[in-house]
């Protein structure tokens, strides 16, 4: 049980510190990299939900864990890296979308 705890903390924190470093990228206006990234961080969000699955349905078959610090805290860290994944998904967007504005308005004078 506790692999897989660990296996949600080490993947959500990954997925988390991608996104965050793909968000500095696109203020960077490296928009290539900064997907990239986000795709990383998806991959790795992947990996953690998978371990988070397997131990529900380890409960749904009755094997039952004790609720520690640890298993709150790996849950904690899913679901804060899920927000910021998809929060700077949203900011990549816009920040492209403006930067795209610009141009196009630099080219128009």
């Amino acid at each position: 049980m506790e692999e897989m705890i660990m296996s949600i903390i080490l993947n959500a924190g990954d997925a988390r510190s991608k996104s965050l470093i793909a968000f500095k990228r696109a203020r960077e206006y490296n928009f290539e990299e900064a997907k990239k990234l986000m795709k990383e961080a998806s991959e790795s969000l992947t990996l953690a939900h998978k371990a988070q699955t397997e131990m529900i349905q380890k409960e749904v078959r009755g094997d039952k864990q004790e609720v520690t610090l640890l298993m709150v805290h790996a849950q904690d860290h899913l679901m804060t890296a899920m927000a910021i994944k998809d929060m700077v998904n949203e900011m990549i967007a816009f920040t492209e979308e403006i930067n795209n504005r610009l141009e196009d308005r630099k080219e128009e004078a």
